[in-house]
This record gives structure tokens, sequence and C-alpha cells, in this order.
């Protein structure tokens, strides 16, 4: 039988500082709420207080893996003493003059050690269903389009 369910988080940025914004994330489905910020260093006009995006970004894309596989660990009944993923994400950027840049993509890879003395394929099949899992990198590899509107005049339009 296939069980489907939803998983929806709401925020709210808000600025605060040269670069900084702060951000309330709510997770209504378990009622809990975060409040988390972001910063830019002193290079892009910020005060470093706080984690720039792309080291958010990081951290979530990892945690989110680790999480995954030590939660499908249980599932699949593969003892797991430890694990360790180094995270490695790539982007270019490209600025003609004082133009605001443009950004992509270059590469992201995900290196995985796992203390266990489940053989190979154990390990791969736990990999598999992590990868699968983890919301953050299927989000990741379908490439969802990001909707995006701007409130002009107290009207929302498409941005």
């Amino acid at each position: 039988m296939t069980k489907r369910f939803d998983v929806v988080f709401e925020g709210v940025g808000r600025s605060s500082g040269k670069m900084r914004n702060d951000i309330s994330v709510e997770w209504p489905m378990m009622n809990e709420r975060f409040d988390l910020a972001t910063d830019e260093g002193p290079f892009h006009g910020g005060d470093g207080t706080a984690p720039p995006p792309l080291a958010l970004f990081t951290a979530a894309l990892t945690g989110c893996l680790m999480t995954q596989i030590r939660a499908f660990a249980k599932r699949l009944k593969i003892g797991l003493r430890d694990v360790e993923v180094r995270a490695r994400l790539h982007w270019e950027g490209e600025q003609e003059g004082n133009e605001p840049y443009v950004t992509n993509p270059v590469g992201f890879s995900l290196d995985v050690t796992l203390d266990t003395d489940a053989g190979a394929d154990d390990q791969r099949r736990l990999i598999d269903a992590a990868k699968k899992g983890c919301f953050i990198e299927q989000t990741l590899a379908k490439g969802l389009i990001v909707d995006h509107r701007l409130k002009i005049g107290g009207v929302w339009e498409d941005a």
C-alpha cells in the first residue's frame, strides 16, 4: 500500500542590517518554528554576523542526506556506527562591467563514508534510498522552477 504525505515549510524573511536577513521558518505539520539568519562578509557589504546563504544551503544538503542515511539504515536494518559526508558545491559567476552578476551551478558532489559492517551492496542500497528520500537532493535533481511574485501597488504580480 502506497502512503503519500505532504511536507510544507513556510518562511518569512526581513532585512535587519546592511546585508543581514532574519528568517522565521515554520513547519506547520509539526508545529515547529526556527529562527535563522544569513549575512555576508565585508566583501559583499555585510558584517558577517551570520553564515552566508550558500553556507546554509551546503549544510542543508549535507544534513538532509545524512539524516536520511541514518533514518533509512534503521528501516533497512543496516547497522551504522558513524556517517561522514564531505560536500563540495561549486558555482560560477559572470559579470559584465558593473552590471549585476549572473550565477550558474557547476557541480555538486557528496562523498560519503559509512562506519559499518554492512557489505558493499547494502551500503549502495542505503545511499540510493537516502538520495531518493532527501527532499533537497530530489528538488535539485528534478530542477524545480521557483515561482516569484512582486507586490507592486498592493497587487501581486509575477516577477
